[in-house]
């Protein structure tokens, strides 16, 4: 089923909508009863690499088609796109060290100066 990484993305919707399972429903909550009796919310199962993308933010069935389709290539794109290489640790330089730690002493004693006298 999950052949992994990198899946092909075809260039036209019509290619990219037959490697997929669509299911359609009804959309339900606010948006009155036009959204409440049509089935006008979309579903997309790649088969491929088994992401699943929904969209029911509009009346229309097409319009939500058209955004579960972008969102499908967001996220196939992000599955291709390369691992970040691991991060390198990092250590302050000895002359960062020794500036914060001038400031925080300048700092100390400005406020030392701020208290009342004893």
């Amino acid at each position: 089923m999950n052949a992994g990484p990198p899946y092909e993305i075809p260039e036209s919707d019509d290619e990219l909508l037959a490697a997929c399972d669509v299911d359609t429903f009804r959309a339900g909550g606010p948006g009155g009863q036009h959204q409440n009796v049509t089935e006008s919310g979309v579903r997309l199962r790649h088969r491929a690499s088994g992401v699943v993308v929904t969209s029911r933010a509009r009346r229309s069935q097409y319009q939500n088609r058209q955004e579960c389709l972008r969102r499908l290539r967001r996220r196939l794109e992000k599955l291709n796109a390369p691992p970040a290489p691991p991060r390198v640790p990092t250590k302050p330089s000895r002359a960062a060290v020794e500036r914060r730690l001038d400031d925080k002493a300048h700092r100390a004693a400005a406020k030392r100066l701020r208290r009342p006298p004893a």
